[in-house]
């Protein structure tokens, strides 16, 4: 009888104990979960970056500077893989693996961007800034900000614009000084209603087409020209097939950068604020590299033997101008905003 009286007694014991530890166990394990999913701390991540352009291009260098930064900030916690020239499909392949989450970062044309959002056509209205400089400026503006908070609702992060240069028109055969002188002529453009719209109004034939297609068809006479920035045109040489490059200025030309909504929201704070950084140091940084190109750029295509008339007249486009502008300014409050702030300036 002792004996079955000891042996309840020690499993009885037992069975407390078990009780405790598993109780002991339940109770920490969320404390300590959700400590670690709130602080991120330790945990290491390369992020996947997707673009159109070559590895020479500003905008591969900006995002290489992002990688930079962003290790920097997380002591070696945080990385990029970049993965330029369309190497992980066409733009809207991208935008849809960023919003599933697939891709983590783009640095996504803006042309493209206007198909998505109306607004984002505000920087392609024609003649709004004479260099550079001025349409990097608007970057800081309420209007872009509130351009990026519209991408929101695509399960898109809009963090930044990056750019690569002002629009110009590189010509097979002489300059682009009138309306006159684009009347009936192939020129390629990269799809956007805004681009769309002033090629039509000056009399040209728009032919949108991607970049890996443009070398071939200038040099087979598919197309006349093609409205470009300096830095696409030097790193794609383009000029080998086209000699007569007008600086024109027509547009600016920015990359909108995006981040997947959906890999932000896992981040802790810490590194979402770490990435927020990191950018704006890279966009920044891009910024005054692409100003700084657009000189070199230029001596690169004289030195190539092109053609360059550096200056035009822009009054003859003036009513195409106009045209565009209240176009699209009746289709976005933004737009209109956009305009007149940069004209203010």
């Amino acid at each position: 009888m002792k004996l079955k009286k000891y042996m309840f007694l020690l499993m009885l014991t037992l069975l407390v104990a078990v009780l405790t530890a598993c109780v002991e166990k339940d109770s920490a394990s969320p404390a300590e979960g959700s400590e670690a999913s709130a602080s991120g701390e330790g945990e290491s991540r390369t992020f996947k970056i997707t673009h159109v352009v070559q590895e020479s291009h500003v905008w591969h260098t900006t995002a290489e500077k992002f990688g930079e930064e962003l290790s920097k900030l997380s002591n070696g916690r945080l990385n990029v893989e970049i993965y330029p020239a369309s190497q992980l499909g066409a733009e809207a392949d991208m935008v849809q693996q960023i919003e599933t989450g697939a891709i983590d970062f783009g640095f996504i044309t803006n042309a493209y961007m206007s198909t998505r959002e109306d607004s984002l056509n505000a920087w392609f209205m024609p003649y709004l800034f004479s260099n550079l400089e001025e349409a990097v400026a608007m970057r800081e503006s309420e209007e872009a900000k509130q351009m990026l908070d519209t991408l929101s609702s695509q399960g898109l992060l809009g963090l930044d614009f990056a750019f690569a240069g002002n629009r110009h028109v590189l010509m097979k055969d002489g300059f682009a000084e009138s309306p006159s002188d684009l009347k009936g002529k192939k020129i390629r453009i990269i799809g956007s209603p805004a681009m769309q719209s002033y090629w039509e109004k000056v009399g040209a034939g728009p032919t949108a087409m991607p970049l890996t297609e443009v070398y071939t068809s200038l040099q087979t006479g598919v197309i006349d020209g093609i409205d470009i920035d300096l830095d696409a045109l030097v790193t794609e040489k383009y000029y080998e097939n086209a000699k007569y490059l007008t600086l024109t200025n027509q547009m600016t030309f920015p990359t909108v950068v995006v981040m997947s909504q959906q890999v932000y929201d896992q981040l802790s704070p810490e590194d979402q604020e770490i990435v927020k950084q990191a950018m704006k140091t890279a966009v920044d940084w891009g910024a005054q590299e692409a100003i700084k190109r657009e000189a070199e750029n230029l001596e690169t295509l004289k030195a190539a033997g092109v053609e360059v008339l550096e200056e035009i007249d822009t009054a003859p486009f003036q009513s195409v101008t106009d045209e565009v502008r209240t176009e699209f300014s009746n289709k976005s409050d933004i737009i209109k905003s956009f305009i007149e702030t940069a004209e203010s300036k």
